[in-house]
C-alpha cells in the first residue's frame, strides 16, 4: 500500500509542477518520473513474476463499492513490458522533441499525457473493479488521443486522432455493455463476479458475454475488421507515440483479452477456433496492406496488425488447449503469444524510432524518396536491419523465438484426428507462412528501397545520423532483442507463472518437458544462426585486410549501353512489388494514376498506385456516405433564415402543450370505441 501511495504522490506533483517550468526541465522531469514509476512498479511486481501474489482492497466510495487490487504472474509480465517500452520512448522523445522546443504548451500538455498514459496503463493491469477499470480505460484512450494530436494544427493529424477516440469509445460500449450484463446478473463490479456470472449460466451466454469483452478489446488491440483507425494513427503521431501505441498501447487489448480467458469458463474449443479464425484473416489483410504502402509509418502500423494476428493465433492455440486439456499445447500457444507480445514491443518501436530519424533528417516518409541512406546513416540502418529480420522471424533474433513456439504449438496439434480441427490448424499453418513470406517481401522493399541504392530525391539538406541521445533507447531495444533470441531458455522460465494461470488445472509435468526440449532446440538454431553471421563478418574482415593495400580502381559501372541517370534506373519501392500487387489486385483496392509513354523519346511518363483498405471502405466510409446524405435531406431546415427559426420555436412549443391534449383526446376515443 505504501508503494501505491507514493506512487499517486509522484504522479500528482508531476502533473501539477509540469506547467511551470521551462520547456527542457519539462522533458527531464518527465523523463525522471516516468523512469522512477517503472522502477517502482517493476520492483512491486516482479515477484509475482516469480510465483507471488498481492492483493489489496481500497474503500471505494458509494458509487463503485470497493475497489480490488489484485497483482498475479500475468498483470506482472505486461507492467514489465510496458515499463521497458515506455522508458525507452521517453528516453527517444526527450530528444526527438527538441525540433517543438518553442510550442511550450504543447509540449507540457504532451509531457502530461504521457505520465498519465502510463499511470493507466499500469492501473489498467492491476485493477479489477469494473466501474475504476473503465474509468482508468478511458484515462488511458484521452491520454493516448493527445498524444497523438501533437501536431493538431495539421488537418490529417487531427482527423486521425478524432478516428481514434470515436473507434476507441466504440470498443468502450462493448466493455460497458460486458460490465453492465455482469453487474445485473450479479449485483457486483468485482472481476471475481464475471467467474460466477459464466459458472451460473449455459455455455453459449457466457459465449456472448465474453464476445461483448472481446469486441471491445479487438478495437484497442487492432484485430480486422476493428483495425481501421490504426493506420492513420500511427503515422499521425509523433515517432515516439507511434513506438509506445504499437508497442504497448493495442498489447492493452491482448491483455484485456487474455484477462477474460482466465475469467469465463466456456466452450474453449469453439472459442479456440473463433480467435485462429480472426487472428489468420487479422495476419494475412495486414500484411497483404503493408506491402503496398508509400509511407513507412503507415507500412509499420498495418505490420502492427499482422503481428496482433500472429499473437492471436497464439491465443487461439492455447484456448484449444484448454477446451482439449492439452497442456503442451496451452504452454506453446500462450507460451507463443505472451513472448511474442514482449518481442512485438520491442522490434515494432525500434522501428518506429528509426522511422523517426529518418524523418527528422529527410521531412519526408515516403519511401520511393529514399535510397542511399546506410552512407549517410548507417547506425540506423543497422539498427533498422535488426528490427526488420527481427519482425520476419529470422534467427538469431526474438521474432523467431515467439513464432517457432507457435509453429511448434500447431504441428502438435496436427496430430489431431478430427475434420473441423485439422481443418482449422492447416488453415492457420497456412496463414502463419504466408505471413512469414510476405513479411520478408515487404521489409526487403522497405530497406532496400531505404537505406541502399542512390539517393531518389534531392532533400533541401543532406541526411545525417542521429544523436546519441535517440540512438541509445534504440540501442537498448536491439540488444534485448538479440539477447531473447540467443537465450530464449531464460525467458521461456519467465513466462511459466503467467502459463500456470492457464494450465493450473491441468497435469503439465510431460508438456515442461516438451517445452524445455523446443526451447533447447531454439537456443541452438540461434546459436548456430548467431555463428553463421559472426562467420560472414569475420570472413569479410580478412577479405578487407588482404585487400586493404592492393591499388582500387574507381570505373564507371556497365550501364548496359546506357548512361542516362542510374537513380532513375534503380527498381522503385512499387516496381520492386509489381508482381505481387498484380497478383494481390483482385482481392485488394487499388486505385491507380498512369501516363503511358509514347514516342521512340518518351519525355514524360508516371504511374502510381494508392492501396484502399477494402474494409474500411465497405464498414466505415459507405455507411458513413449513407448517413451523410440521409441527413443532408434536412438541411433545409438550416437555411439561415430567422423567421424559420422563430417557426421552429414556436412549433416546439406547441407540441410541447399540445402533446397531453392530443394523447388524452386519443385515450378517450379508444375508450368510447370500446364501449361500443
Amino acid at each position: 500500500m505504501t508503494y501505491i501511495q507514493t506512487y499517486m504522490a509522484i504522479l500528482v506533483a508531476s502533473l501539477l509542477v509540469i506547467p511551470f517550468l521551462k520547456v527542457t526541465w519539462k522533458g527531464i522531469i518527465t523523463l525522471s518520473v516516468v523512469i522512477f514509476n517503472a522502477i517502482l512498479s517493476g520492483y512491486l511486481v516482479f515477484p509475482e513474476l516469480l510465483g507471488e501474489k498481492l492483493a489489496f482492497i481500497f474503500p471505494g466510495s458509494i458509487v463503485t463499492g470497493e475497489i480490488p487490487v489484485r497483482i498475479d504472474a500475468l498483470s506482472a509480465w505486461f507492467i514489465l513490458l510496458i515499463n521497458f517500452t515506455v522508458v525507452t520512448g521517453a528516453l527517444y522523445g526527450i530528444h526527438y522533441m527538441k525540433a517543438y522546443k518553442m510550442q511550450t504548451s504543447n509540449i507540457s500538455l504532451h509531457c502530461l499525457a504521457y505520465i498519465l498514459m502510463q499511470a493507466s496503463l499500469t492501473a489498467i493491469c492491476v485493477i479489477q473493479n469494473s466501474l475504476v477499470f473503465l474509468f482508468a480505460w478511458e484515462i488511458m484512450t484521452l491520454s493516448s488521443f493527445l498524444l497523438v494530436i501533437f501536431e493538431y494544427y495539421k488537418q490529417d493529424t487531427l482527423k486521425a486522432g478524432i478516428n481514434f477516440l470515436i473507434q476507441s469509445h466504440a470498443g468502450v460500449l462493448f466493455l460497458t455493455l460486458g460490465f453492465i450484463w455482469v453487474y445485473y446478473r450479479t449485483g457486483s463490479y468485482d472481476f471475481y463476479a464475471i467467474s460466477q456470472f459464466s459458472l451460473t449460466y449455459p455455455h453459449i451466454v457466457s459465449l456472448g458475454l465474453f464476445f461483448c469483452f472481446f469486441i471491445g478489446f479487438a478495437v484497442k488491440a487492432g484485430f480486422v475488421p476493428f483495425h481501421t483507425w490504426l493506420p492513420y494513427a500511427h503515422p499521425a503521431a509523433p515517432s515516439h507515440i507511434s513506438g509506445v501505441m504499437s508497442g504497448v498501447i493495442i498489447k492493452i487489448g491482448i491483455f484485456g483479452i487474455l484477462r477474460m480467458l482466465q475469467l469465463i469458463q466456456t466452450d474453449y474449443i469453439v472459442l479456440g477456433y473463433i480467435i485462429l479464425v480472426f487472428s489468420v484473416i487479422s495476419g494475412v489483410y495486414g500484411v497483404m496492406l503493408a506491402i503496398l504502402q508509400h509511407n513507412l509509418k503507415k507500412l509499420l502500423a498495418y505490420h502492427s496488425i499482422e503481428n496482433i494476428g500472429i499473437i492471436g493465433i497464439g491465443i487461439g492455440l492455447g484456448t484449444l488447449g484448454i477446451g482439449q486439456q492439452n497442456a503442451t499445447l496451452i504452454l506453446l500457444g500462450f507460451g507463443g503469444a505472451l513472448l511474442h507480445v514482449l518481442n512485438h514491443s520491442l522490434f515494432k518501436s525500434l522501428l518506429f524510432y528509426s522511422a523517426g530519424n529518418v524523418y527528422q533528417t529527410t521531412h519526408t516518409m515516403n519511401i520511393e524518396h529514399f535510397g542511399g541512406l546506410v552512407k549517410q546513416m548507417p547506425q540506423t540502418t543497422v539498427l533498422f536491419l535488426i528490427a526488420a529480420l527481427a519482425i520476419c522471424g529470422l534467427p538469431p533474433f526474438n521474432g523467431f523465438v515467439s513464432e517457432f513456439l507457435i509453429y511448434s504449438g500447431l504441428f502438435d496439434e496436427m496430430a489431431s484426428k478430427e475434420m473441423i480441427n485439422l481443418f482449422v490448424i492447416l488453415f492457420s499453418v497456412f496463414g502463419m507462412v504466408l505471413i512469414g513470406g510476405l513479411a520478408l517481401l515487404c521489409f526487403t522493399k522497405a530497406f532496400g528501397s531505404m537505406f541502399l541504392g542512390n539517393p531518389r530525391h534531392q532533400f533541401h539538406s543532406a541526411p545525417k545520423e542521429s544523436g546519441t541521445g535517440k540512438l541509445v533507447p534504440m540501442y537498448m531495444a536491439a540488444s534485448f532483442i538479440v539477447a531473447i533470441g540467443l537465450f530464449p531458455q531464460f525467458f521461456f522460465r519467465l513466462m511459466g507463472e503467467p502459463l500456470k494461470l492457464y494450465s493450473d488445472k491441468i497435469i503439465i509435468s510431460g508438456a515442461i518437458s516438451s517445452a524445455v526440449s523446443i526451447a533447447d532446440t531454439m537456443q541452438h538454431i540461434g546459436f548456430a544462426a548467431a555463428g553463421f553471421i559472426v562467420l560472414g563478418l569475420l570472413i569479410f574482415f580478412i577479405r578487407r585486410k588482404v585487400t586493404a593495400e592492393k591499388p582500387k580502381p574507381i570505373l564507371t559501372t556497365w550501364g548496359c549501353g546506357y548512361v542516362g541517370e542510374t537513380e532513375k534506373m534503380q527498381y522503385t519501392a512499387s516496381s520492386f512489388i509489381r508482381s505481387y500487387r498484380k497478383l494481390a489486385e483482385p482481392m485488394l483496392s487499388i486505385q491507380k494514376r498512369k501516363i503511358e509513354i509514347e514516342g521512340v523519346f518518351p519525355v514524360y511518363g508516371r504511374h502510381e498506385t494508392h492501396p484502399q483498405d477494402k474494409i474500411e471502405q465497405y464498414f466505415i466510409d459507405k455507411p458513413w456516405n449513407l448517413l451523410k446524405i440521409f441527413f443532408g435531406k434536412f438541411r433545409f431546415l438550416q437555411n439561415g433564415n430567422p423567421q424559420f427559426y422563430v417557426l421552429y420555436g414556436a412549433v416546439f412549443i406547441a407540441l410541447i402543450i399540445g402533446f397531453p391534449v392530443i394523447t388524452e383526446t386519443i385515450k378517450k376515443i379508444i375508450y368510447f370505441l370500446n364501449q361500443i
